[in-house]
């Protein structure tokens, strides 16, 4: 403990340092105790920390929020109107689209209020209040309520914010949701309170010609001409309250809302993202990257590529399946292309490198401080990597294939089938009634039987090819006792002849419900063996441990080496992984030279859209109207000194969540829209590089442009306050 206070000490008393001044996710609590604040006045800002975080008052924090599960999203006007990214509100699109209102295709405008559309399961989400936990954490440590291990796990932590949360004056307010969660791997903790709005209406997105210009073939690369925005609102009761969907309800009136700048950047300029980065891992061991290289990311490129290829060629063939697949192959492909990235830029930047320099530091720094534990934790980590490799690898290809590729084969039919063994009736018949919402959830909207099909064959085999025999589900050895090893002809009939294959077969089965039926469903057979080998993947990670979860043991080695890495680094600041929690990232507008002889402007304009159109490609078609537009450069009072405006640079600091998150300049006006990273450095989750990594940003003047000109939604600017 004696160590721990030391740490958190030395946080405290840190100053001003320039190195890498790009570099970090920082936390909004901690800001004027680590100076942060005084390194971004550094670099052009304007504002107070108060302006930014104000735990005890409205601040910038107040305008920026979770949209959906795995976005930031921003308030731009006092009503409630959010600005996002195209590819965050797609699912949102696409949940509203069809063959005959073709959103994705065609873009959607609510020119009116009455016309913005409620969108089911879509939430918003606030950080009303951010605590500070650790020493009641630490207290339950050091009287022994709970384990050093045990602060770590879920079980704890969300009891723990219940507890707190019913002591506090939050309590009895509406929409509010506690979550305690570890930083600096588990030398800090911090419980945040979320304010959840349930209805979201959409507003406004661009056709995917525009939102998504460029599709994969642009993906994390620039120059950029991508129009990555969407428009929602938040609703609330009467009382400004989060309430479920009603036609009561009535635009959020929100304490804060950004203000709008037009006034353009320059080369330079300061700028800074506040946002909900999802995941980093820039405290990784040598051994820890190989083992992401090999164990995560090789198996994940082979198993999606596959899959999207199935999907590409089917969803070019019908409008319907592309509608419907729309989203699950832009959340497939991100990651698929990112794991690509990452690998390459691994290697590229010499980031293993970079890791083992980091450690023989930290040897000598170890020993010179004499401690054994600091000495000891990089070669325990790599013992335990070693271990789990090979193990890791399976789980991801067993994840990736038959839990995120193949869709169907997802049912177990245990608690009928102990009905139908016992005879009881009652039980049957409510057993047979629940099935039906069973079925319906497999025949959803966004699901085909026959491109799930096709991917099945395409995944089965490749499996096979990547996976050991004795190491499979299995049911791999039903097909090759029954069917030979013939892929194609089990997944036919696994595929025609499942009892949730079609509806004639579940209606045969519900009319006359049989134990032996169950039995002989190979969808059912195949469902119990994927879950089979998933239980004992994750029994054998845990217990190669014997007196801790394997899990808990690497999360407390890796407690001890950031909390010596820290020691290291001081005074240098330091900054926690990414969590999905809210951060601040500052730095400048900025070009790159990502090799030799080649250099990147810091903006791209409207002129590379008409370079970069091919009407044969999908994803270059550019519409009509926005062709004229920029032909006859109408504007407005949207452009460049030069006519012209699109994306730009700038160094910031971000991850996948970030999609969506403002960029302010020096006096916290938005300026555009962070929505990627740049493919030189896709390894940015492991190591940071300042002279590669770039955050790619749409100006916000092309939003404007877009919402004006293209979508006629005067109506949307007038609510904003925007400055000239």
């Amino acid at each position: 403990m004696n160590k721990l206070r030391f740490y958190l000490v030395a946080l405290a008393a840190l100053f001003v340092f320039s190195v890498r001044a790009d570099e970090g996710m920082w936390l909004l609590q901690l800001m004027q105790q680590q100076h942060s604040i005084d390194m971004m006045k550094k670099q052009g800002l304007k504002l107070e920390a108060q302006d930014l975080y104000n735990p005890n008052g409205v601040s910038l924090k107040d305008a920026v929020g979770i949209f959906g599960g795995g976005c930031t999203g921003e308030i731009i006007s006092p009503e409630g109107l959010i600005l996002t990214n195209h590819h965050c509100g797609y699912a949102s699109i696409q949940q509203h689209s069809s063959v005959e209102h073709d959103y994705l295709t065609d873009g959607f405008w609510a020119t009116s209020r009455d016309k913005e559309l409620p969108t089911p399961g879509l939430k918003f989400t606030f950080i009303e209040r951010i605590e500070d936990v650790t020493d009641i954490v630490n207290a339950k440590i050091a009287a022994k309520e709970i384990t050093e291990s045990e602060s770590f796990s879920n079980t704890f932590l969300q009891k723990l914010a219940h507890d707190l949360y019913f002591k506090s004056d939050l309590a009895d307010k509406k929409g509010i949701v506690p979550q305690a969660l570890p930083f600096y791997a588990g030398n800090k903790f911090y419980l945040f309170y979320k304010k959840i709005y349930p209805d979201v209406r959409m507003v406004a997105a661009p056709p995917s010609s525009i939102g998504k210009f460029g599709g994969e073939t642009d993906n994390w690369m620039w120059p950029r001409h991508t129009g990555d925005f969407s428009m929602f609102r938040i609703y609330a009761d009467a009382n400004g309250e989060p309430a479920e969907y009603s036609e009561n309800n009535v635009p959020l009136k929100t304490k804060k809302h950004l203000s709008i700048s037009i006034k353009g950047l320059k080369e330079g300029d300061y700028a800074m993202i506040m946002g909900f980065p999802g995941s980093t891992s820039r405290y990784l061991t040598v051994s820890e990257v190989k083992e992401r290289m090999e164990s995560e990311n090789d198996p994940r490129i082979r198993i999606r590529g596959a899959r999207l290829a199935v999907l590409k060629e089917v969803m070019n063939a019908s409008d319907k399946i592309r509608i419907q697949y729309a989203n699950k192959y832009a959340g497939s492909s991100n990651y698929w292309k990112n794991s690509i990235g990452m690998n390459k830029a691994i290697i590229d930047n010499d980031v293993l490198g970079t890791k083992a320099a980091q450690e023989a530091k930290f040897a000598e720094f170890a020993k010179a401080q004499n401690n054994a534990e600091y000495a000891a934790v990089v070669k325990n980590i790599d013992d335990l990597v070693a271990k789990t490799t090979p193990l890791n690898y399976q789980y991801t290809c067993l994840r990736e294939t038959f839990f995120g590729a193949i869709e169907f084969g997802n049912v177990m039919l245990s608690k009928t089938r102990e009905a139908l063994l016992e005879k009881n009736d009652s039980v049957i018949e409510a057993r047979m009634k629940a099935l039906e919402s069973t079925y319906e959830s497999i025949h959803n909207k966004d699901y085909d039987h026959e491109v799930d099909r096709k991917v099945a064959k395409a995944l089965f085999p490749l499996y096979a090819e990547m996976v050991p025999a004795n190491q499979r589900p299995s049911i791999y050895k039903v097909i090759e006792q029954k069917y030979k090893g013939d892929y194609n002809k089990f997944v036919d009939d696994m595929y025609d002849n499942s009892i949730f294959a079609n509806r004639a077969n579940f209606e045969k089965f519900t009319k006359k419900p049989s134990v032996k039926a169950i039995d002989n469903d190979l969808a059912l057979q195949y469902c119990q063996s994927k879950y089979d080998l998933m239980d004992k993947l994750v029994s054998q990670l845990k217990d190669m441990d014997q007196e801790l979860a394997l899990l808990h043991k690497t999360a407390l080695l890796h407690k001890t080496y950031i909390r010596g890495l820290g020691e290291m680094k001081l005074p240098v600041p330091s900054y926690p992984d990414a969590n999905f929690t809210i951060r601040l990232t500052y730095g400048n507008v900025k070009p790159y030279d990502p090799k030799d002889g080649v250099h990147y402007n810091y903006y791209t304009t409207t002129k590379g859209i008409l370079e970069k159109e091919n009407p044969e490609d999908r994803e270059f078609v550019v519409p009509a109207k926005l062709k004229e537009l920029i032909e006859k450069k109408d504007y407005g009072r949207y452009a460049l000194p030069n006519g012209d405006m699109l994306c730009f640079l700038s160094t910031n600091d971000i991850t996948g969540g970030n999609s969506g998150s403002p960029v302010l300049n020096e006096n916290g006006e938005l300026i555009g829209c962070a929505f990627d990273g740049n493919w030189e450095s896709l390894s940015g989750d492991i190591n940071f590089d300042n002279n590669l990594q770039r955050c790619i940003n749409l100006d916000i003047r092309y939003v404007l442009f877009i919402l004006e000109k293209l979508g006629n939604c005067g109506h949307l600017i007038n609510e904003m306050t925007i400055v000239e």
